[in-house]
């Protein structure tokens, strides 16, 4: 154990069923934290199969990319629960404000109040403001639009201020001492 300080600590990892934000959540449990992971499955034009092969070759790909977000947080809570941590997975569409403080109350009910808050979700589709570079085949790349932009921003820029000041009020609330006990 590197830092003794996270043992028995809950920490709330957006984004976590693949990539950073899964490495995330097994190196806090690895820590002793206890993990709650979220995410947010979107739809993909790919089939199974071919999301599949996407992640079999492993090479860098819009494909490979969609493959990686469509993965639940089945693999991650296994990985931590095989090393005896403790995680619980939901998953939440934080373009929803809603969902910001549900997402809070099941993470205190199942797991106790946030003490570490890792926002690593982010919304991503391949857009352009060229026509000419718009397609119809795989992987598509679309038009830029007010309705993309407003999801873009949505999740990856407002979502994270609002987790944060979800955090901060709660821990205020609770009159926690700040994280410098880290």
């Amino acid at each position: 154990m590197i830092n003794p300080k996270l043992k028995g600590r809950i920490a709330l990892v957006t984004g976590a069923n693949h990539g950073i934000g899964a490495a995330t959540a097994r190196a806090l449990a690895q820590q002793g934290a206890k993990v709650f992971i979220t995410y947010y499955v979107p739809d993909s034009p790919y089939s199974k199969d071919e999301l599949e092969e996407a992640k079999r070759a492993g090479v860098g790909s819009d494909q490979l990319y969609l493959a990686m977000q469509q993965e639940s947080s089945e693999v991650v809570l296994k990985d931590i629960e095989s090393q005896r941590g403790i995680a619980v997975a939901h998953e939440f569409d934080l373009d929803k404000v809603d969902n910001i403080t549900k997402l809070y109350n099941i993470c205190e009910s199942e797991l106790g109040p946030v003490d570490i808050l890792v926002n690593n979700h982010a919304h991503c589709v391949l857009e352009t403001f060229d026509p000419a570079v718009v397609t119809d085949d795989r992987p598509q790349i679309f038009l830029s639009s007010a309705e993309a932009i407003d999801r873009h921003f949505t999740v990856n820029a407002r979502a994270c201020a609002l987790m944060m000041r979800e955090y901060l009020q709660r821990y205020i609330g609770r009159e926690a001492r700040m994280g410098s006990d880290y």
